[in-house]
């Protein structure tokens, strides 16, 4: 296999044409497929021997001197030329129509996975799964992403690089320095997320993850200079809960210690592994803890801030967050087909969800973190963040899976036009009926005024989206965010 050493560079200066058609720099979505019945049909796939990775536009290939993904090396200044980095979870998602989902016991389930493994599907049910999504959706927005994580030289792993290349993503092994590569050992292999969908569109999800006391890659044990490199160069480092499954809670704590000291701000969403975390091993609880101190944003659902705090009132939750962190400073509570909450210390900003025709909601929440990323950076008004995010969310929402499903940015950018919120005030004032009186409190509306409505200040979203639009065009030209 070859592999690029990447020459971090910034990007060259633009100058924007006079005149375009956004419609035209569409990139297709990818058509949705009929679902394989299992058993599936054996694999053809021949991956390109020669992944090349871009980095603002540049590119070169060699030969590294053993031939593994974890030789890419970084010549770099200390320029900030990433906008994201993502730190593990890197799988590949199998997506299956079988007959009836796994059955429930941990032994069963193990050979129904193994009796998937021993025939590949056809590679057209295969997808970039884990922190894939966030980094599509993010590099689809126009920021400039890197992926660090750990993926086997096979044909999974292969095909996983190929995705990531072709979305314009750079990637950068995780690894020891010096440590060499069993690639027969099937603890290196890539990991697999089986999704399997019955007749009645009910989801089960099996990985080899799901059955080891240690997480899938426990053989790493600290940073090697390639990714403290990758995060030192990069504005954010997100992380979630699924990190977990493949990487040590020490590793983990190492990476966020890292990244605050090299000045590289820490998105965590813990996910439906924040319960699980709060209540493991010893070691679990202490990453997690510190996860909650020092990540500058936190990103959860009302049912996962409801569970880390005990507090049912999601303003309330995020506020309680926000007292705990040493560095926080955004709550976003992610709220469904009701929309979102973002809380600082100062303020409460409110956005409702974009209506759409959903198909599938995998991938929302990791494409929804990936413009919250795009706010953070552009340092965009709260209120402002969140309309984009529930956007690239509804988007993502109207397609059939994740990875090169999730959202592009014509349909996010189609989608803001229409300004078609699900504004519920009932629900809402209810929601924020709390002692909140000495709160800013900010509202995304669709009534067209803005200004002071009961307690909250309403913001016209055709304001907002008349602010977001030029952006997001611009991106389409560009090719990549200005700093």
């Amino acid at each position: 296999m070859h592999f690029q050493t990447i020459t971090l560079k910034p990007p060259p200066p633009f100058s924007s044409p006079t005149s375009y058609n956004v419609s035209s720099l569409q990139n297709p979505r990818l058509t949705t497929t009929t679902l394989p019945i299992f058993p599936p049909i054996p694999s053809n796939y021949r991956p390109n021997p020669n992944p090349v990775f871009y980095c603002n536009g540049t590119s070169s290939i060699s030969d590294p001197p053993n031939g593994t993904l974890h030789d890419c090396k970084f010549r770099t200044t200390a320029l900030k030329n990433f906008d994201v980095a993502t730190l593990g979870n890197l799988c590949v998602d199998i997506v299956l129509s079988v007959p009836q989902l796994p059955p429930p016991s941990p032994p069963a389930r193990k050979a129904y996975m193994d009796h998937l493994a021993a025939s590949p599907p056809d590679t057209r049910y295969w997808e970039a799964g884990g922190n894939c999504n966030m980094a599509i959706a993010a590099a689809r927005l126009g920021l400039r992403c890197v992926t660090v994580g750990h993926v086997g030289d096979e044909i999974y792993g292969r095909f996983l690089q190929d995705v990531l290349r072709e979305e314009g993503i750079s990637m950068v092994g995780m690894s020891e320095d010096n440590h060499v590569i069993d690639g027969s050992n099937a603890s290196y292999e890539t990991l697999l997320c089986w999704v399997l969908v019955d007749p009645l569109q009910r989801h089960g999800f099996c990985s080899r993850a799901d059955f080891n006391n240690e997480p899938a890659f426990s053989w790493m044990n600290k940073l090697s200079g390639e990714v403290k490199m990758a995060i030192k160069q990069s504005k954010i480092l997100c992380c979630n809960g699924y990190g977990f499954d493949e990487l040590s809670p020490s590793l983990i704590v190492s990476a966020i210690e890292y990244a605050a000291e090299v000045g590289t701000s820490i998105f965590f969403d813990p996910g439906p592994r924040g319960k699980s975390l709060s209540t493991g091993t010893p070691e679990e609880q202490r990453a997690l803890d510190h996860f909650l101190r020092m990540s500058d944003v936190l990103l959860l659902t009302s049912d996962e801030a409801e569970s880390l705090t005990g507090i049912k009132n999601p303003v309330l939750a995020g506020q309680e967050l926000l007292r705990k962190g040493l560095r926080t400073k955004w709550v976003i509570v992610k709220m469904g087909p009701r929309g979102s909450i973002l809380i600082t210390k100062s303020s409460i900003s409110c956005a409702p969800a974009f209506k759409v025709s959903v198909t599938d909601t995998v991938g929302c929440g990791d494409s929804f973190v990936a413009a919250v990323a795009f706010g953070f950076i552009h340092n965009l008004p709260t209120v402002n963040t969140l309309a984009i995010a529930n956007a690239v969310g509804a988007a993502t929402a109207m397609g059939c899976g994740a990875g090169r499903n999730v959202a592009t940015l014509m349909q996010v950018i189609e989608l803001m036009r229409a300004s078609n919120l699900n504004e519920d005030d009932a629900s809402w004032d209810e929601l924020l009926d709390e002692d909140l009186a000495s709160e800013k409190i900010t509202f995304l509306s669709k009534t067209g005024i803005n200004g002071s409505h009961n307690r909250m200040n309403c913001v016209d979203v055709q304001k907002v989206v008349s602010e977001l639009l030029p952006k997001l065009e611009y991106t389409w030209v560009e090719g990549n965010v200005s700093s």
